[in-house]
């Protein structure tokens, strides 16, 4: 059989068959369950029924040979004696009275020869037997006979059921009368309890005297003949005279029974099939799941065989389709070996052009930073140059004059300018490299103060009043003593340049403080003509001006605010209340210490 035909066999269809096959296992299943279920449930029928009749018989046998026993009391005697004496009618009443209370038995009653009753336990009470005659009743007529007698039966007066234990009472071979004990069987019904399982005591006729359940009592098991009814008429133990038959359907029940020789009766226990079905219903259930469950297996089972050829199936279908596909794709691959060695080529040329390009770019890049750093350089250098300048003719003139000592000390300032341009120069390049170093303690009033002499001649030329109220005790802040320096110019060269738009006068007003949070606060403020609010909000910037190209590039403050920031410190621009112009320099405070000379103060 081919490949396809064995995967698309039906597989349920065999499944279901098989399930069809395996059914009738489940009959000799029921068979066995039935029989081992049945066995259990009449074995403990069995016992239940061994343990009623041991009760029963017990009952009996405590109370048959009472009578007997009891009849020769000289109390019983002396009334049947002398019946017409109250004294010993009184004390054979509380006698019996006494002897009832003791033994638990119904009721106890003595008659004469006649049948009427002379004393009874029950004397007291409104139903009591005293004179009552029932010479009727079977056991009276079998007593006088001599004999021991028992008898089921209805009381005449009470209307109780119950069982009738008499014997002769006699004094010296001479029968006076009858004593009797009435044992109430209600009890001993009672305590069969509400089971499944019906119990009922039939007696000699098959009349259910005792039973479990109340519908069934005084019906007939079996059929009576005219005898046994004439007989019930006379002796009247039921309440009927007619008593009707029980129909029990024996296919509903499972009947065992008892024979009790003593007394005729005969004891049954009866258990519902429905208790049998319902376990072997339950076995049976459980099998059906069994057996579904081996079907479910077997079925999963063949599910993944079949699921198994399927996977064969497709790796063969997939490899025949992969071999045809890399027969394709070979000759694709041949077609595009021959595009890529041309594309290769031009490529090889596209590259030695990116090159060529890629070196244009660096160049420029190198030509873009070199002016950017001339544009820094140069207007971080025009201030000390100018300065040198001024200090270079100035010692020419001492000179003529022979002022030697002057212009000896005018050339230690220009020394120390050159020593300042070459520290300007390092800083700006190591700004240039991004180079972050960490700060040091720099005092702020001699920092200011050079930045101040730096700018003397141009002060002193626009005639700009400085205005200072700064503290005695030297402020120590966190920068860099050359970064500061450079700040500090710049912000004094742009309010310089301010105060030269405007007339006289011109002033300059310089603050220190300690803010609350510790910070050093530095405030410079002009009465110049002010920030615009474009100029507030791109000061920033690089290469932002409101200067002509001739004064300034924008860079004074870009350059500051990048020197400050590294250092914690911040710049803050705004207008005063006054007029003019308000710059705000915030600095970290340091200890007290001598500032010492970082990397970037070196000459290069």
């Amino acid at each position: 059989m081919s490949l396809p035909a064995l995967l698309y066999r039906p597989r349920w269809r065999s499944l279901a068959l098989l399930a069809l096959l395996l059914a009738p296992l489940l009959w000799p299943l029921q068979q066995l369950a039935e029989r081992y279920y049945l066995g259990e449930l009449l074995q403990q029928n069995r016992q239940t029924l061994d343990l009623y009749v041991a009760n029963l018989l017990g009952t009996l046998r405590r109370y048959e040979v009472l009578p007997q026993i009891l009849g020769d009391l000289p109390a019983l005697d002396d009334v049947l004696r002398q019946p017409q004496q109250p004294e010993a009618v009184e004390r054979a009443n509380r006698l019996l009275q006494e002897i009832r209370e003791r033994t638990g038995a119904d009721t106890l009653y003595l008659m004469n020869a006649e049948g009427r009753t002379l004393a009874a336990s029950n004397w007291a009470r409104k139903d009591s037997f005293i004179g009552r005659n029932f010479s009727f009743r079977p056991y009276f007529t079998e007593a006088m006979a001599g004999r021991r007698t028992q008898f089921f039966g209805l009381g005449s007066t009470s209307g109780k059921r119950g069982i009738y234990f008499a014997a002769p009472v006699h004094k010296g071979g001479e029968i006076l009368g009858v004593l009797v004990v009435k044992v109430d069987l209600d009890r001993t019904e009672q305590l069969w309890g509400n089971t499944p399982e019906r119990l009922l005591v039939t007696d000699a006729h098959g009349v259910v005297i005792l039973t479990s359940h109340s519908d069934w009592r005084f019906r007939a098991t079996r059929p009576l003949h005219p005898g046994e009814l004439a007989e019930i008429a006379a002796n009247r133990p039921y309440p009927t005279r007619d008593p009707q038959p029980l129909e029990l359907n024996p296919k509903d029940w499972l009947i065992q029974q008892q024979k009790l020789e003593e007394t005729g009766w005969t004891v049954r226990i009866l258990a519902p099939r429905s208790l049998l079905e319902r376990q072997v219903h339950s076995v049976l259930i459980i099998g059906a799941a069994v057996l579904l469950v081996l079907m479910l297996l077997l079925g999963l089972l063949l599910l993944r065989r079949r699921h198994y050829l399927e996977r064969i199936a497709m790796a063969s279908r997939t490899r025949q389709e992969l071999e045809s596909r890399v027969q394709a794709r070979t000759q694709d691959l041949e077609d595009l070996n021959r595009l890529l060695k041309r594309e290769v080529l031009e490529r090889e040329q596209a590259q030695q052009e990116l090159v060529r390009a890629q070196d244009d770019l660096v160049q420029a890049g190198k030509l873009s930073a070199l002016g950017t750093m001339s544009a820094s350089i140069s207007h971080e250098l025009n201030q000390p140059l100018g300065a040198i300048r001024s200090y270079a003719d100035n010692a020419c003139v001492l000179l003529d004059h022979g002022r030697l000592d002057e212009a000896r000390a005018n050339l230690r300032l220009i020394s120390q300018l050159t020593e300042r341009m070459a520290s300007i120069i390092a800083h700006l390049k190591a700004f240039a490299r991004r180079d972050r170093k960490a700060p040091e303690t720099v005092a702020l009033q001699p920092a200011l103060e050079d930045a101040l002499a730096l700018l003397a001649a141009r002060r002193r030329q626009l005639e700009v009043e400085l205005i200072r109220d700064l503290p005695d005790a030297t402020l120590w802040v966190q920068a860099g003593e050359t970064r500061l320096r450079q700040v500090l110019g710049n912000l004094l060269a742009n309010a310089l340049d301010a105060l030269a738009e405007k007339g006289p006068p011109r002033r300059i007003w310089l603050s220190a403080q300690r803010l609350e949070d510790g910070r050093i606060s530095l405030s410079l403020r002009d009465n110049g003509p002010g920030f615009s609010r474009e100029a507030l909000e791109r000061a920033r910037e690089p290469f932002f001006s409101t200067k002509t190209t001739a004064r300034g590039l924008g860079l004074g403050l870009a350059i500051c605010d990048s020197l400050i920031q590294p250092l914690g410190g911040e710049l803050l621009l705004a207008n005063a209340p006054e007029g003019g112009a308000l710059v705000t320099l915030n600095l970290l405070p340091a200890a007290s210490a001598v500032g010492t000379q970082t990397a970037e103060d070196h000459h290069p």
